[in-house]
């Protein structure tokens, strides 16, 4: 496709700008389908009586979730809560003063931080759950003297 100086021949070159176009074309395509179909933020703030985010919605929907629920949040304070940005058309929400960004698509899926973090946040709440029947067999272990102690295998 080069000749010896390094360019493209003309013919090459006028077929590389013409898939540059198609790519463009494409993606340009893609951006408006997106736009048409994902939420898109029109605007967020942060309710400091409720402590929750509410964020308007381009659509005319609302979505309100507790701001501390969020990864990195949780010993926010009301002030580095309330500094939030939409990015970009409403794809994302930005908090400059925790550097902590959340994409609304995510955010509207209940995803309010990595793989890693969500899971180890779901066995800390599971562990403080409470109910009548995690009552009973704590204090029927208590009564045998306890959790019973792992057996080590040997």
């Amino acid at each position: 496709m080069a000749n010896k100086g390094g360019m493209a021949k003309p013919g090459a070159r006028a077929e590389i700008d013409r898939q540059i176009e198609r790519d463009i074309d494409r993606a340009l395509a893609r951006g408006r389908r997106r736009a048409a179909t994902e939420p898109q933020a029109s605007s967020a703030r942060y309710d400091r009586r409720t402590g929750r985010v509410v964020v308007e919605l381009t659509n005319g929907c609302s979505f309100v979730f507790p701001a501390r629920s969020l990864q990195g949040m949780a010993r926010a304070s009301d002030a580095e809560l309330a500094d939030i940005e939409i990015m970009g058309i409403g794809y994302g929400l930005h908090w400059p003063a925790l550097d902590a960004d959340f994409t609304v698509p995510g955010l509207l899926m209940g995803i309010f931080g990595t793989r890693a973090w969500m899971a180890a946040e779901l066995a800390r709440r599971a562990g403080q759950a409470t109910s009548p029947a995690k009552a009973a067999a704590a204090r029927a272990n208590g009564r045998k003297g306890g959790r019973p102690r792992k057996r080590v295998a040997g």
